[in-house]
């Protein structure tokens, strides 16, 4: 079913949640930041978040097929028991980490520089997207191991033969259309903690696992069609932008949001699937760095918007620069040396390491052999 390393899928989540980084500074920079829980400046730059909004509609959907996607790959090799064990690892004990050690640490520093009175707060914040991932391992695990369990069935066929041809793309849209026309989101790009977020997040892992359980037609389709696929997305963008003053209609915004995404994924499978010492880096700290960017997003606001620096677009930059570069030495000083706090953000410990590399070898030996 499914064969080989996607390097482009690796390049495609490191590359997101570095956006994901980015779009988080930017809020700070905006006159609504301080309604959805950020350090807001009192410079704020509407200018800064306009190449932000055409990332918003489509950067954590991304997320989540690529999620899914993730999971295809890894059931090749593990039971159902196995599957949920690795993830509970991998996924849960981080996200519980994380609320009850990571998010009190932006909390407390949000209540401190608005002079509110300190708390303890235990909250998914930015990590509602794991708990998301999780339940979503869950309840669709028994599709995944059905498909798993024929992986020549009726489904693989009809997939391919749908994706072979690019106005199948439009098919695998109509049900991110119908989310969007049945709840309603009071605003499209919010997914965090809302109804909107959980069954679109659950509609794009469901469609990730099976882009990928569907073998090469679907990615061969993206890079013919890339192109066309970028400027169908593009105009969209425009109309929403210079029509709508970005508040267009919901079908609209799913519609762009998988153009974007189609888009993105044509253009990884033709230029990034190929390995190196950077993804294999990036890769495994991508995930740390999700976890503990936003308590250096807000310490560096806590210090710098206070200074009311002249250029708004300079301290973007700064607290920019002061994010990634603290949380990427927290990852290389901290969380990959210590034995003990390596599981608690999502990496495998050396044993694990040892194990998966001797697994790697063996299928290697099976594939060639």
């Amino acid at each position: 079913m499914v064969s080989g390393r996607r390097y482009d899928i690796d390049w495609l989540r490191v590359i997101a949640i570095g956006l994901l980084l980015v779009y988080h500074v930017a809020i700070a920079f905006q006159p609504w930041g301080v309604f959805i829980g950020f350090i807001q400046t009192n410079q704020p730059s509407e200018a800064i978040f306009l190449p932000m909004s055409m990332l918003n509609v489509w950067r954590i959907p991304l997320l989540f097929f690529v999620s899914g996607m993730g999971v295809c790959f890894a059931i090749q090799r593990r039971s159902w028991k196995q599957l949920i064990i690795e993830r509970s690892k991998r996924i849960l004990l981080p996200y519980v980490f994380g609320m009850a050690a990571i998010v009190p640490i932006h909390v407390f520093l949000w209540q401190k520089y608005y002079h509110q009175e300190l708390a303890y707060s235990f909250s998914p914040a930015h990590l509602w997207f794991l708990g998301n991932i999780f339940i979503y391992v869950l309840l669709l695990s028994p599709i995944f191991f059905y498909l798993k369990k024929n992986p020549n069935g009726k489904v693989r066929i009809f997939l391919q033969k749908l994706l072979r041809n690019p106005l199948g793309l439009l098919v695998l849209i109509v049900p991110f259309i119908l989310e969007a026309e049945i709840v309603k989101p009071e605003s499209f790009e919010m997914y965090a903690l809302s109804m909107h977020g959980f069954a679109l997040g659950m509609i794009a892992f469901l469609v990730g696992f099976c882009l990928v359980y569907s073998g090469d037609t679907f990615w061969e389709t993206v890079t013919k069609w890339r192109w066309p696929l970028f400027t169908a997305a593009f105009v969209l963008y425009l109309v929403r932008l210079l029509a709508f003053e970005l508040r267009t209609s919901d079908y609209l915004m799913a519609i762009e949001s998988n153009l974007w995404i189609f888009t993105v994924f044509g253009f990884g499978y033709k230029h990034l699937n190929h390995p190196g010492k950077a993804l294999t880096y990036l890769s495994q700290a991508a995930y740390p760095v999700y976890i503990i960017h936003m308590a250096f997003i807000y310490l560096a606001c806590f210090v710098l918007f206070p200074l009311n620096m002249a250029s708004s677009f300079g301290i973007f930059l700064i607290v920019n620069i002061f994010t990634f570069a603290g949380s990427m030495l927290t990852y290389e000083f901290v969380i990959k040396r210590i034995a003990f706090i390596r599981p608690l953000f999502g990496l495998k410990t050396a044993k694990s390491i040892s194990k998966n590399r001797k697994e790697n070898a063996d299928l290697s030996k099976i594939i060639h052999s």
